[in-house]
């Protein structure tokens, strides 16, 4: 019995912990959360293209699709990059969806 407690409390210290060498903010149980990712030197212009690219995870075993900078500005045809997000959404490991949003012209 004594061994059963020791390795839930082993357990629940190993999810509880592993976000704290992290750079940005997540959730052992739940994540939803936007981060800037990088801002060049370009003048924003009047109006901003957004594209967008997305991957998804399964499991935490497959990891599929593509969330470059290059498709998610491919899609809204944008030659000059202006700013990236990134954006994570991840439920207990199970399931994930990351995506990378691109502004510019």
């Amino acid at each position: 019995m004594l061994k059963l407690i020791s390795s839930v409390f082993c357990l629940a210290v190993i999810l509880f912990l592993t976000a704290c060498a992290t750079p940005f903010p997540l959730g052992t149980l739940y994540t939803d959360v936007e981060y800037p990712i990088a801002a060049t030197a370009n003048t924003p212009p009047t109006s901003l293209k957004k594209g967008t690219a997305t991957c998804k995870s399964y499991l935490s075993l497959v990891a599929v699709g593509d969330a470059s900078v290059k498709k998610a500005a491919d899609d809204a045809g944008i030659t000059k990059i202006h700013h990236i997000d990134w954006d994570v959404e991840n439920i207990l490991g199970l399931y994930g969806v990351y995506t990378v949003t691109v502004y510019g012209e």
